[in-house]
């Protein structure tokens, strides 16, 4: 095979090893990294020997993603930047779908938010992605991992209950979670005193805008989340180990919430609003 034939046959496979790179890396850059790397190496073989090539190129972009996802562990990565913009009414009242399409994203968010919650290992993320997503049976996502079949449908299993909306894992986290979805619940009734409730009397919301840092304090964290209780469809979320909740309208996240909850109650809420840069790190669900 020549290697512009063996080119040509490559980008039969390009859209599948994007899909599985960006649901890994969470980046469409990232995601074009992998790809660009995994044609390198097949340039290299000159794909003689090779008999799947579909199955050859999956190994080969997991092992890529994986030994990218073990940098970032390294480097010890900043979590995500919270921000804060607008979102305008019209997209907000748009966003309320019917039950049953609302009960379809809602599973659907819970198993995609991993990148959002930064909370598998690498080895959790590979295993996850390739099985859960895309069917890649467990004795091939060991080789990639370089670990027994056994062991990699553990790191699945255990993957799966980590994500699935945001279940917490210990009973601290449990009853943080609690004090949250009560908030939510009263925003959602426009309840001021409900809110006042399960809000610290120091409580803080920090969020920044092109426009500068915006902090809120106190009761005035009530009347905000009162009136911004209608941004969308909410989904419990981990944000960066945190509970939380992720907004979206269409589909498609808008804005995302983390929650500090000190002694029973809310002392800390940061919030992003950025579609654009959010859908850069919720997997491909949203596209």
């Amino acid at each position: 095979m020549t290697e512009e034939q063996l080119a040509t046959e490559f980008e039969t496979h390009r859209p599948y090893l994007h899909a599985i790179a960006f649901r890994m890396l969470g980046s469409h850059a990232d995601a074009d990294d992998a790809g660009q790397e995994a044609w390198l190496r097949l340039a290299r073989t000159g794909g003689g020997g090779i008999e799947n090539l579909r199955g050859w190129l999956t190994t080969v972009t997991g092992r890529i993603c994986l030994d990218a996802l073990r940098r970032r562990s390294v480097r010890a990565e900043q979590p995500l930047e919270l921000s804060v913009g607008t979102l305008p009414r019209e997209a907000a009242r748009a966003g309320r779908g019917d039950p049953e399409q609302q009960a379809l994203l809602a599973d659907s968010v819970g198993l995609a938010l991993y990148v959002v919650m930064d909370a598998l290992t690498p080895a959790e993320r590979v295993s996850f992605v390739l099985h859960d997503m895309f069917e890649v049976p467990f004795d091939a996502i060991a080789a990639i991992l370089d670990r027994s079949t056994a062991a990699t449908k553990m790191l699945a299993s255990r993957a799966r209950g980590r994500i699935r909306l945001g279940t917490p894992t210990t009973a601290a986290d449990a009853a943080a979670r609690e004090v949250v979805d009560a908030f939510l619940a009263a925003a959602g009734r426009g309840d001021i005193s409900g809110l006042l409730a399960v809000l610290a009397p120091e409580a803080e919301l920090r969020a920044r805008s092109p426009k500068g840092t915006i902090i809120v304090r106190g009761a005035e964290i009530a009347t905000r989340a009162r009136a911004g209780a209608r941004l969308g469809v909410a989904h419990p979320a981990l944000v960066d180990g945190a509970p939380g909740v992720l907004f979206t309208v269409h589909g498609r996240p808008v804005t995302v919430m983390a929650f500090t909850v000190t002694g029973g109650a809310i002392t800390m809420i940061r919030t992003l609003t950025d579609p654009v840069r959010l859908a850069q790190v919720v997997p491909s669900w949203v596209a």
